[in-house]
């Protein structure tokens, strides 16, 4: 296990979840904020009961990080706290399992579980990169909105029983999946803000990939490998690629790697790091419809660069009906002011 790096970092002083969350996931959430007592509501269905019962689980068959035990987890939670000027820390507890995994819990208290085969598998900073990967989570509030995911999947049974309930219930559950695998990109640019190594970041995607095996990796190859998914011609493949993500809650690591690369090169991540970014004190003034437009934008330009061809497909029909749009209200619109 590599030893920790001590490197200088720039504190991202007072800023907002806004600044790292995907246009996406930021419509979402500033819409879902808006709603006064939405995430109480929520809070009260989650129940105290099982928010104590999951610390109970934690503390009677996992290890609380702190300063006698997992203490380098410890610092490096603290460390990324730091420098997103996050105040209120989750605790955070490793759990015995061999799966490359780690979560946010809670709502109240959020609280940050590792599996022992993720603190096996990745160096300190890989870790760092983890750590405020959920961290990105806890303070964007994703927990509260994943938990509106699960409650609907758990009674979804009862939905399909109702006539025509089928239907609505997994377009929700889709749209609400579509938006958890969009918040999971947000959080890896929380953890790339808080790492402040792009380096770092692909390193844990690659290894999450393959398992570890990062000296049998070429980086050059695997984005070309991340290009060959996304950008596939053939129709078959397009419609393919919806099922397969379509019951995920997570992008797959060759995606996600791609994706936060390429929010690296397009300037956003260097314009934070230079002190542009949101701040927590505007978060109450944030419209809902900027937010709106943002996500509108980024499926849209995802949309007109892509080369898939069902992506593709989509673009153009978009643009014929704009198009046609246009003409009808340049042709009629006047009419009916008339």
């Amino acid at each position: 296990m590599a030893k920790n790096v001590t490197r200088s970092r720039v504190r991202l002083t007072s800023i907002s979840s806004r600044a790292w969350e995907h246009p996406a996931d930021r419509g979402a959430l500033v819409a879902l904020r808006k709603l006064k007592g939405f995430d109480t509501v929520l809070k009260t269905l989650n129940g105290l009961v099982n928010e104590r019962q999951w610390r109970l689980l934690l503390l009677g068959s996992a290890v609380k990080a702190d300063e006698r035990q997992f203490t380098r987890l410890h610092h490096l939670l603290a460390d990324v706290g730091a420098t997103l000027d996050a105040t209120d820390l989750p605790e955070l507890y490793v759990r015995a399992s061999p799966a490359f995994n780690a979560e946010t819990i809670g709502m109240n208290k959020p609280v940050i579980v590792i599996n022992s085969g993720m603190v096996d598998l990745l160096d300190d900073e890989e870790l760092r990169f983890v750590i405020a990967h959920e961290l990105g989570h806890a303070l964007s509030g994703h927990a509260v909105y994943h938990t509106l995911l699960h409650r609907l999947l758990n009674v979804s049974g009862i939905f399909y029983a109702l006539p025509g309930g089928a239907l609505g219930i997994r377009a929700l559950i889709a749209a609400l999946r579509e938006w958890s695998r969009k918040s999971e990109l947000s959080a890896d640019r929380a953890g790339l803000l808080a790492t402040q190594d792009p380096a770092v970041a692909t390193r844990v995607h690659m290894k999450l990939a393959s398992g570890g095996h990062l000296d049998d990796l070429d980086i050059t190859s695997f984005f070309a490998q991340a290009s060959e998914y996304e950008e596939t011609e053939d129709l078959r493949d397009s419609v393919l690629k919806m099922f397969l993500v379509e019951n995920r809650t997570h992008p797959f690591n060759v995606v996600r790697a791609a994706e936060l690369r390429r929010w690296t090169e397009s300037g956003d991540y260097t314009a934070i790091l230079r002190g542009t970014y949101p701040r927590r004190e505007d978060d109450a003034e944030a419209k809902v419809s900027d937010a709106a437009q943002d996500a509108a934008k980024s499926y849209s330009t995802a949309f007109a660069n892509t080369q898939d061809a069902l992506g593709r497909m989509v673009h153009d029909v978009a643009g014929f009906m704009g198009s046609a749009k246009l003409w009808i209200d340049e042709k009629f619109g006047s009419r009916g002011t008339e």
